[in-house]
């Protein structure tokens, strides 16, 4: 959408608001709004003066003020508004005019052009399958004499017993058991729809919905693939959307890895390729899963600088909770055709040509979809430039499955990190690729890595309530 087709759209549409947005370092989206009487061509020119310092991760109090630079092809019409809003999001910019080297989306927009100055291809796509969990009661505390957490949903395992519906609605999900069931085992599917209409009404393609597999509102919706920073985009109108569909439900969605113990975690598997122009680079018809060398030496990147990534693909302390070794998420730094205990799946199921593609499936959703987006790339080129064969470096095919594998041949299947900091530890002594082409630059990664330590400090130094299970009779 051009500036002069946003300024229709805010005539034609009576739109009283502008509100413009950015992501900090953990992904979290921010607004300021302006009166739409106030935008003119000028806005997209001079941008939105903000305070910098005021972010965490971003800049000091000395040199708080920084710009937002509007791109006027994401703007969509907020469904949630009392008074008619128009979202727009922004690049951030230094008062000079230069951009800014720890803006996510600035980063994002390197690795698209560092990707088109490498000469392998002219865009990569990517589709995250971004899983959520939909709670009807979500209450935590952690203070200095209790910590506790409580989540509730009405279709919850553990609710068989509750006498508070009205004569109790039975039909409840069990433990791994919520893939795919029909009504009324499946609850949601009005929520889900409704949910996929306003984001069609975005601007997202709408694939598919369906109820995830654990208990409690486990969801799934799937859109479109496109290239990385407009799924990036898309991704954080996504989370906006089904969060805010959620609460005009009286309902809670939250995209947090791993919030019940017993059950499946949430993921966000990243589909992935590469393309010249019109023409798919991933396929070689013949080939194992049809996949070309190109798409072999990505995915060496990708399983070889894995433990790095996922500081970037799994930046919470939760994360660590969802990537249990012996569970069912994809812990193994391994590559296999329809195998979805590996790390890397390539999906071989109605494939065609240009739907030729590679699956990491170990990402979550607390990730900034611009950073993870962005190190996959990295790392899949730097796979690339250096002909990385992943059978060479012992990354497979495996195509069993690994957790009925022997004790002695799992243990020659490497890992990922069990903990934030053991990745960010890995991120320390592995970040060279993500320089190539200064994409990500050293002061960027050492600012997250301080970011994510505090975060593992935060939550390393509080009294845990199980401690008390193990602990208090001692």
């Amino acid at each position: 959408m051009s500036v002069e087709k946003v300024l229709q759209t805010i005539k034609e549409n009576n739109i009283e608001w502008v509100d413009f947005r950015f992501v900090d370092l953990g992904g979290r989206a921010h607004h300021i709004s302006l009166p739409a009487s106030a935008v003119e061509e000028e806005t997209f020119v001079n941008g939105v003066a903000f305070d910098g310092s005021s972010i965490k991760g971003f800049r000091g109090i000395e040199e708080s003020d920084m710009v937002m630079m509007p791109d006027p092809s994401t703007t969509y019409i907020d469904p949630f508004t009392a008074h008619p809003t128009l979202n727009v999001m922004c690049d951030i910019f230094t008062p000079d005019g230069e951009r800014y080297e720890r803006d996510p989306r600035g980063i994002a927009v390197k690795a698209e052009e560092f990707l088109q100055t490498s000469g392998v291809g002219t865009a990569a796509f990517f589709a995250p399958e971004s899983e959520f969990f939909i709670f009807d009661d979500v209450r935590y505390e952690s203070g200095m004499n209790s910590a506790s957490f409580f989540v509730d949903s009405e279709e919850a395992a553990w609710n068989t017993n509750r006498k508070d519906e009205g004569g109790n609605m039975a039909f409840k999900v069990a433990v791994k058991g919520g893939y795919v069931p029909v009504a009324p085992v499946d609850s949601q599917q009005d929520i889900r729809s409704e949910m996929c209409r306003l984001l069609g009404e975005a601007g997202l393609e709408i694939e598919r919905h369906h109820h995830e597999v654990a208990t409690a509102g486990q969801a799934e919706i799937n859109f479109r693939f496109d290239t990385l920073k407009k799924t990036a985009d898309n991704l954080l109108t996504y989370k906006y959307i089904v969060q805010n569909t959620a609460r005009q439900y009286g309902k809670v969605a939250t995209f947090m890895p791993k919030p019940l113990f017993g059950d499946n975690g949430s993921g966000m598997h990243v589909h992935q390729s590469i393309f010249n122009g019109d023409s798919p680079l991933f396929y070689e018809k013949g080939a194992y899963a049809n996949l070309s060398e190109m798409a072999l030496n990505y995915i060496g990147g990708i399983l070889y600088h894995a433990p790095a990534l996922i500081a970037l693909t799994n930046p919470s302390t939760n994360s660590f909770k969802r990537l249990v070794p012996g569970y069912e998420a994809p812990v193994n730094l391994v590559y296999s055709k329809g195998n979805r205990s590996a790390a890397v799946r390539i999906p071989v199921a109605a494939v065609t040509p240009k739907g030729c593609r590679i699956e990491f499936r170990t990402p979550d959703s607390t990730a900034n979809p611009y950073l993870a987006f962005s190190a996959m790339l990295m790392a899949g080129l730097d796979g690339i430039k250096k002909k990385i064969n992943p059978e060479e470096m012992g990354y497979g095919p495996l195509d069993k499955n690994i957790y009925e594998l022997s004790d002695a041949d799992k243990e020659k299947i490497r890992s990922v990190p069990g903990s934030l900091n053991e990745a960010l530890d890995a991120l320390e002594a592995d970040y060279e690729f993500l320089t190539e082409g200064n994409v990500f630059t050293k002061d960027f990664i050492d600012n997250y890595i301080a970011l994510k330590r505090g975060e593992a400090q935060e939550v390393a130094i509080r009294v845990h309530p199980h401690e008390y299970s193990l602990y208090f009779d001692v």
